[in-house]
């Protein structure tokens, strides 16, 4: 998906791969869901071990980055998971750290993110509402001023590893203002409900405040930048969505091919008909035009290009429109075993299915894509 720029980087992706490979496999997936599990703590330290925490984290607050380009090497990472729909909370806390680290008060919070980055502390962003489609400046949860803190009311669902997380950070409405604040899990007044998704190991959670009570010192940035943190912080998120389905097509797309010149009907491969070549060029020209414009909204995330909203509502869209057909014509290629429990294929139409959903849909970025177009056509 991102281009390998250096050895130090090929390095570190063929790491994430082998490891993954060994400790995230297919096999690995299915025992998870057969034990009604999302992730194992011990195996997500590991992984922070291995610097998956800390791309996103400056060197003065305990991070760094292979390349020097921590959300590049952020999305060779999602990408990798991808190829093995691996369990994990990679990015819940990489969302939660885009943020803490761009916050005008970041030091005041170098304990969680130190935290964090070590892979003891597991955090998610509590931003979705019920009954509200995607719009992450949008909040009916409300955070009251209180002597030295807020009385946070309010519900929101679609937490991922909600139930997993030790800290949450949650947007709400402060007055007229929008504010975000870390919100302990196991404060009083916080009720969790694990949600299950249509993925076997991806768990979500809808999370109740009741007069929870927080210090001050909770609130994450000033108000002034409230907005341009979450831009970020959304930005993050949708990319490492696109990076992993990426990963998750070109898998797809590569055994599937391998499968029909292995295949044979009536002494021939089936990759040696011509109907089913066409629907291969399909494929792969598909398959590349979520690569592309996946890597256009991380290079522009990463650059913190003015565009970059508009570039990964594109690969948002465009990725979340045609990843699970793709995925679809791959279990038709298939044939009957392609509609099995035993096949992975569903794996990997289950993942794509859930992100589509996800963060906005495709509808929601193509309303998205519209909007800024229209802004920047009247400010040129």
């Amino acid at each position: 998906m991102t281009e390998v720029a250096s050895p130090e980087q090929m390095l570190f992706a063929s790491t994430a791969q082998a490891f993954l490979e060994k400790e995230a496999s297919l096999t690995r997936v299915r025992e998870l869901h057969a034990e009604g599990a999302s992730f194992d703590p011990g195996w997500w330290r590991r992984a922070a071990e291995l610097g998956w925490t800390s791309l996103l984290v400056p060197e003065e607050l305990g991070g760094g980055s292979v390349s020097g380009n921590g959300v590049e090497d952020l999305a060779l990472v999602a990408e990798q998971i991808g190829r093995t729909v691996a369990p994990g909370p990679l990015h819940p806390v990489s969302t939660v750290l885009a943020g803490l680290v761009d916050a005008s008060d970041s030091e005041r919070h170098a304990e969680l993110i130190e935290a964090l980055v070590s892979g003891e502390t597991v955090a998610s962003w509590a931003v979705c509402e019920p009954g509200s489609s995607w719009n992450p400046l949008h909040a009916n949860a409300t955070a009251t001023p209180t002597d030295g803190g807020f009385r946070i009311d309010g519900v929101k669902d679609r937490v991922e590893a909600g139930a997993q997380s030790a800290v949450l950070l949650v947007t709400a409405r402060v007055g007229d203002d929008l504010r975000q604040f870390l919100v302990p899990t196991d404060a009083a007044g916080v009720s969790i409900t694990e949600q299950r998704s249509v993925d076997l190991v991806k768990r979500y959670a809808r999370v109740e405040f009741d007069g929870v009570v927080v210090d001050e010192s909770a609130a994450v940035g000033t108000t002034a930048d409230t907005a341009a943190l979450i831009g970020r912080q959304a930005q993050v998120a949708q990319i490492l969505q696109c990076a992993e389905v990426v990963g998750i097509l070109d898998t797809v797309v590569g055994f599937t091919i391998q499968w029909a010149f292995d295949r044979h009907s009536f002494g021939r491969p089936l990759a040696s008909y011509q109907a089913l070549k066409h629907r291969f060029a399909d494929l792969k020209i598909w398959l590349e035009a979520c690569r592309a414009a996946t890597r256009a909204a991380v290079t522009a995330v990463a650059d913190r290009s003015p565009g970059a909203a508009f570039a990964v509502s594109v690969a948002k869209s465009y990725v979340g429109e045609h990843a699970a057909p793709m995925i679809q014509h791959a279990v038709q290629l298939h044939g009957g075993i392609g509609v099995t429990w035993e096949h992975d294929l569903h794996l990997y139409l289950r993942r794509a299915t859930l992100y589509r959903s996800m963060l906005g849909t495709p509808e929601d970025h193509n309303l998205r894509v519209y909007a800024l177009s229209e802004e920047l056509e009247s400010a040129s």
